[in-house]
């Protein structure tokens, strides 16, 4: 997988117009992006499909798929019907729950990402004691694809060391969660940027400077 400027955007608001405003901003730059439960909730799932028809992004679906393996694949598969690349989902529920979502994903030429610890300070409490297990598991099963915090780069880097060179790493909390995207880029592929760009005056301006701070 290769991210143009290794910058994906995510697309964190709630209203179809002013998602499309800020891609019209910023596809000269950007042709990956990721999308969650506010804007699929707030104008239905079929948003996804709006999207890949108007602008040549891949979309990433940040649904964090925490389920039975049963319920998981039923999740993996309908987003990914609507027209969505990829999605991302959790490893603390366990092997047979990630199996389902990644035999779901590869029935459809699509891919998932494992969710090994997240951003916030919360995560601290019970995901960090078994991020490195759960990315184990995901080189064990057979996993390229990982999601991992900007906001923790000791820890980030520890998840680089046991997934290895060649896995394609994401990275959240760039911008307001006080992750720097330069740093973050040493030990993941790929900076995952939202609210500095969608809140911003100006969503090109402000990525083109987030371009310039790392090349």
């Amino acid at each position: 997988m290769k991210v143009k400027n290794q910058i994906i955007l995510a697309l964190d608001v709630e209203e179809k117009n002013k998602a499309f405003s800020i891609l019209e901003e910023t596809t000269k730059y950007l042709d990956t992006i990721k999308i969650g439960y506010p804007l699929t909730l707030a104008e239905g799932p079929k948003i996804i499909t709006a999207i890949k028809e108007n602008f040549d992004v891949n979309i990433i679906a940040d649904f964090k798929v925490a389920d039975i393996d049963a319920t998981n694949e039923k999740i993996v598969r309908n987003t990914l019907n609507y027209g969505a690349d990829s999605i991302i989902v959790h490893g603390f529920t366990g092997e047979d729950s990630v199996i389902a979502c990644k035999n779901a994903a590869e029935k459809l030429d699509k891919e998932i990402f494992l969710l090994t610890e997240m951003s916030h300070p919360g995560a601290d409490k019970f995901l960090k004691p078994v991020s490195l297990d759960i990315a184990q598991m995901g080189v064990d099963l057979g996993i390229t694809n990982y999601v991992a915090p900007a906001t923790k780069l000791d820890r980030l880097k520890k998840i680089r060391e046991v997934v290895g060179k060649n896995a394609f790493i994401i990275s959240p909390g760039v911008g307001f969660q006080g992750g720097n995207a330069k740093e973050t880029l040493k030990y993941a592929n790929a900076a995952i940027i939202g609210r500095s760009i969608y809140n911003s005056d100006s969503p090109q301006n402000t990525l083109e400077d987030i371009i310039n701070s790392i090349s």
